[in-house]
């Protein structure tokens, strides 16, 4: 692939001290004079031995920059932080989570822009790094190409039953009410991930990998796909060339970026049943690439149109192996037919129209047509309300049997310590609204994790007696209950959900997508007012 010619950022004039301090650098590295004239491509690597999400990311990144050379191009590689939610989460109320998806974007700013690089293939793994990356993309806009580097495999009990980690976390909770022994929770903790990637089912990381894809930020039909597996590898080794295409045609992210591919993500979002988190990740990235684009708005617009076309674990019986197999990302942008934006454009240069004529779905009964849908009704719902007057968000699964209201007393708690102490205790009972607050972005800050409390009350069976809200963020593995997440304004800002009082009543009707405090507005006020002096 020739580059000659190229007016390339990373070069400065010869003779200039910019240059030849660069030079003497890079030499040092064993670089030619050739090779500093060619495209300099950032190979964004969140290695790490912490998690097994991480753990496979070298040799990967490795033959990215092989196929960057082969394809007439030099890769840096570079590293950012690698966050992992059960590992990380521990340490100040899980606010390093969300927080370090921000430092993710921030590690690959600081580097790409402070050497002028002139592109970059960032290997997508964990929940936080794929937004992250895809939130650096669209602020320093140099061609990028996001790669997906897979999920974990996992194993199986004595009895055949196929256990991952999804069914550790979900267990887990039920030790202290003797749900399940500790012996057995260890048998299942040994054989639940049986090599490296991303967790299984259709949590936040891959349905970040197939939100990359739909925003096409990736090459075509790579998502989600089994980690160190054939079409993974194949993925890699086609990077370079790929990356090399889009520098030489300078088609940057905020060209691919568009408010229609926004929309193509939503679409897909609603379609797979992905995890609550998207929402906020979509809109982050929205914002990086300077749209007007209202994330939250479009999941209310697509809502009565959009249902669910797949049913993956948590969301259903279905395994993310099946998905992979059935055709994936590709598979469903194909079933969702006219309602996609084929005029968007992708990394590659071609429409998505044309990604989706080429696609295959290769088993209906995984990933259905819109004309027959897996559920009848939307698995990802923002809903609003006097409690939740800028937004709030739940999570549904595919096939819903739990009430579609709930009605009761609030009991507040500000940490998820003392709401699961509360919930162990029997503070809260059977009818009653939880709340949870202070653990939104300020709050914690950086967004508090409000899973356990929801898993507490799983362990003692109240999962469909006690409703949540809280303004803390959830696990994409959350599907249990009536749980109102990420309520804005957070309880740490002026708003409702600052002034809840024990014993107020909420109100959640989840048709009429709302949350509403039923409280006089009068006494909500004089709180408010008693509160700021």
């Amino acid at each position: 692939m020739s580059t000659a010619g190229m007016n390339l950022r990373s070069n400065f004039p010869v003779g200039s001290t910019r240059w030849a301090t660069r030079r003497a650098q890079w030499l040092a590295l064993g670089l030619s004079d050739a090779d500093l004239t060619k495209p300099k491509i950032a190979v964004v690597n969140s290695s790490s031995g912490l998690a097994p999400c991480f753990s496979h990311l070298d040799p990967i990144a490795a033959a990215v920059r092989e196929s960057i050379a082969a394809a007439g191009g030099v890769g840096f590689e570079i590293r950012t932080v690698a966050p992992t939610d059960f590992i990380m989460s521990a340490g100040a109320g899980g606010g390093y989570v969300l927080s370090s998806r921000d430092l993710v974007a921030k590690d690959i700013e600081a580097v790409v822009e402070g050497a002028q690089l002139d592109g970059m293939v960032c290997l997508a793994s964990c929940d936080k790094t794929t937004p992250g990356q895809l939130m650096a993309a669209a602020r320093v806009d140099v061609p990028t190409l996001i790669v997906a580097c897979g999920y974990q495999s996992c194993g199986r009990l004595d009895s055949g039953e196929r256990v991952d980690i999804e069914e550790v976390f979900l267990r887990a909770s039920q030790v202290r009410s003797g749900g399940i022994t500790v012996d057995a929770l260890c048998d299942l903790s040994e054989r639940a991930i049986t090599g490296p990637g991303v967790c299984t089912g259709m949590g936040t990381a891959n349905s970040m990998h197939i939100v990359a894809e739909a925003l096409g930020m990736t090459l075509p039909g790579t998502t989600p796909v089994r980690a160190n597996s054939a079409p993974m590898w194949d993925a890699v080794r086609a990077s370079g060339a790929a990356i090399m295409d889009a520098v030489l045609a300078d088609r940057r992210p905020r060209t691919i970026l568009t408010p229609a591919a926004f929309a193509n993500a939503v679409m897909a979002v609603l379609a797979i049943s992905g995890s609550i988190n998207t929402v906020k990740h979509l809109q982050a990235i929205a914002r990086e690439a300077g749209t007007d684009t209202d994330v939250y708005r479009l999941f209310e617009s697509y809502a009565d149109t959009i249902r669910p076309l797949s049913a993956v674990r948590p969301n259903g019986d279905d395994t993310i192996e099946e998905f992979e197999d059935a055709g994936g990302a590709a598979a469903v942008l194909k079933q969702l037919g006219d309602h996609v934006h084929g005029e968007a454009v992708t990394v590659t240069g071609e429409t998505v129209a044309r990604r989706v004529a080429r696609a295959i779905v290769k088993d209906e009964a995984v990933i259905r047509p819109l004309s027959h849908p897996r559920g009848d009704h939307p698995t990802v719902v923002v809903i609003r309300g006097s409690l939740a007057p800028e937004s709030a968000i739940v999570k549904l699964s595919v096939t819903e049997s739990r009430a579609r209201t709930f009605a009761g007393p609030a009991r507040v708690f500000e940490d998820a310590a003392a709401a699961i102490a509360g919930i162990e205790g029997g503070a809260v009972r059977p009818g009653d609204v939880l709340v949870l607050r202070g653990l939104g972005w300020i709050g914690t800050p950086g967004m508090g994790m409000a899973s356990q409390p929801v898993f507490a009350l799983d362990a003692v069976g109240l999962t469909e007696r006690v409703a949540v809200v809280t303004d803390g963020q959830l696990s994409g593995l959350v599907n249990r209950g009536i749980v109102v997440g990420e309520v804005r304004p957070e309880g740490a800002l002026p708003g409702p959900l600052a002034v809840v009082a024990d014993g107020d009543r909420i109100s959640i009707d989840l048709d009429a997508r709302r949350v509403d405090l039923l409280v006089d507005p009068a006494e909500l006020d004089r709180r408010r007012t008693v509160r700021e002096s």
